[in-house]
């Protein structure tokens, strides 16, 4: 059987796996991502799990990388990723690469977990859809009449820098009043910290707003306003059949759908009100079953 080395690079995790033409994984491995060493450490952890993913296997055709952007992927470089340190104009499919010895298909996290999701998730049977990264940051991607929107340098669907506030919070992309800078985890985080004055992650949060605590159930409603604001542009932009919404903040939808549906529901013109908004069926895996898909197109 054919596999592919499928890899997920993130700010905070890497991911691996092996993949076959089905979207079925094997010998998944996830490693923290030097995220404050630079390009080359980042480019020597990709490659340690990739080399672990592809133990045991005998016909691999490829290796496919899910990256956040914003990235140059006709040229295979990261510009800048807020998220990592020391990657700007940095050749990550050269180098990755060179490393490998492999050919490596070069993708955006956000529209790799796009194609991931339409092919073998959630989306399956849709011909337009949009996906959404609600972690570390905010990143997506587009199906719009069964063809995936790129854009210019492959850059499109970069819907975490919408602005939401003129002259709001400093984004990590440099401009001000990102949607990412308030919606994704390190925002929802700096809000519960000043909340409860002390250092706290989101999963915390989640888990006294289950319990009960009414500060921690205000900042889950605040959050998925939050989330529902920027849903609905999107909704607008590009009328998809559907939304998925994956992620780390997405392992606590039971508790932030109502308020993202209510709002959606609320401002939302008429005929946009009832699409469907779900949560990724590959949970964790889109981007990796997104960049082995490629592979397998591209062989």
């Amino acid at each position: 059987m054919a596999y592919a080395i499928a890899l997920d690079l993130g700010g905070t995790q890497t991911r691996a796996a092996l993949v076959d033409a089905k979207g079925n994984l094997t010998n998944r491995i996830s490693l923290p991502t030097p995220a404050q060493s630079g390009g080359h450490a980042v480019v020597a952890q990709l490659a340690a799990a990739a080399n672990h993913a592809a133990q045991g296997a005998s016909n691999i055709i490829g290796v496919g990388l899910s990256s956040p952007g914003p990235l140059d992927t006709e040229k295979g470089t990261t510009i800048h990723l807020p998220t990592i340190k020391g990657m700007t104009n940095f050749p990550i499919r050269e180098a990755l690469s060179q490393k490998l010895g492999r050919k490596i298909e070069l993708e955006n996290d956000g529209i790799s977990a796009a194609i991931g999701e339409w092919k073998f998730g959630g989306g399956v049977g849709l011909h337009s859809l949009v996906y959404v990264t609600l972690s570390t940051g905010i990143g997506g991607g587009v199906i719009v009449n069964n063809t995936v929107v790129r854009g210019y340098m492959g850059m499109a669907s970069h819907v975490g820098h919408m602005t939401i506030q003129r002259d709001g919070l400093r984004c990590g992309c440099g401009n001000t009043g990102c949607w990412e800078a308030y919606a994704a985890g390190p925002a929802f985080a700096a809000r519960a910290n000043d909340a409860f004055g002390k250092q706290l992650q989101p999963a915390e949060v989640f888990a006294m707003a289950r319990a009960g605590n009414t500060v921690a159930q205000n900042l889950l409603g605040e959050q998925a306003k939050l989330i529902g604001l920027g849903l609905t542009s999107l909704l607008y932009l590009f009328s998809p059949q559907r939304i998925i919404v994956g992620g780390g903040l997405t392992n606590a939808w039971d508790q932030l759908e109502p308020g993202v549906l209510a709002y959606i529901k609320s401002n939302a013109m008429s005929p946009f009100r009832d699409v469907p908004v779900h949560r990724a069926a590959l949970g964790e895996n889109s981007g990796l079953v997104g960049a082995a898909a490629l592979v397998f197109q591209n062989k």
